[in-house]
């Protein structure tokens, strides 16, 4: 019936679900995930226009890496200002009707072109509101979409955090340990861990490991400030409480809420480190 068709666009456009019917007739309906296609993106037309945003700077690393920490002393910087994690690579333009997609195409927009500006748009407003130069930006998942953010600000800056894949495997599970298992944890966070490697594979960008970071924060941080191409700022070292210390949004312990670097825990032995994980410690250094 055509009410069903209308109402079935309508629930996958604005929910990514569809309702179809299975089985015989009588039977209840289900809900079954509609799975989004691709964007395809492209670099800005014309970067000046198009753009507010200068020289954005994202932290790619994978989850329980230390990037809430790296982005409170970056924040204690007068010149960066690093909200919690905003996850804007998540927000998603639709278009209702044929005739909003052809008067988009018409000034030379793609539905990920309007979504770059929105993207680029939250941001600049975060960044003005803070009355700092430069906006830093830590969501770990922007790690599976290392390609778009350098697409949408070609003069983006990268910062990637590592730290010991074992050691991110137990945090991940101790941050839920009714949800995921260890060995779940373990595989969970290598996905993160393998995009973070692409991503430095394919981007230039400074590389900082987590157990250096907390060893010496001023000389890591002092690396940092000259990568950015900004003066050092002894703010970072004492960087007080973050603003926003909630689950789902960065880290939420307490050796954040101290205000201060705190030491990292022991490296893991070499026997303690699960099997799934190895080749990446040996990629990053961790095991000869």
């Amino acid at each position: 019936m055509k009410w069903q068709r209308t109402f079935n666009g309508a629930l996958a456009r604005y929910t990514g679900f569809q309702v179809n019917r299975v089985g015989k007739a009588g039977q209840a309906a289900k809900a079954v995930p509609e799975k989004r296609p691709e964007t395809p993106f492209r670099p800005p037309a014309d970067p000046e226009t198009d753009r507010l945003l200068t020289a954005p700077v994202f932290i790619i690393s994978p989850v329980r890496s230390g990037s809430t920490l790296l982005r409170a002393m970056l924040n204690a910087h007068p010149d960066l200002h690093a909200p919690h994690e905003l996850h804007v690579r998540r927000l998603r333009v639709e278009f209702d009707t044929s005739l909003a997609e052809r008067a988009m195409a018409a000034l030379g927009h793609n539905k990920a072109d309007l979504e770059h500006l929105l993207w680029d748009r939250v941001l600049h407003r975060e960044l003005v509101r803070s009355g700092k130069r430069f906006i830093v930006e830590k969501t770990p998942a922007n790690a599976f979409a290392y390609e778009r953010l350098a697409a949408c600000w070609p003069d983006a800056r990268f910062v990637f955090l590592l730290r010991h894949p074992a050691s991110i495997a137990t945090s991940w599970h101790e941050a839920s340990p009714d949800k995921r298992t260890p060995a779940e944890a373990a595989a969970d966070a290598l996905r993160y861990m393998k995009a973070v490697q692409r991503a430095r594979t394919a981007l230039p960008g400074l590389t900082v490991r987590y157990e250096e970071l907390t060893a010496e924060p001023e000389k890591i941080g002092r690396g940092i400030c000259d990568f950015l191409k900004l003066p050092w700022a002894p703010e970072l070292l004492s960087y007080g409480k973050p603003e926003v210390v909630t689950k789902g949004l960065g880290d939420w312990k307490d050796k954040i809420q101290s205000g201060t670097v705190q030491r990292g825990r022991e490296l893991p032995r070499p026997e303690e480190v699960p099997d799934v994980l190895k080749s990446m410690c040996r990629s990053w250094g961790y095991l000869s």
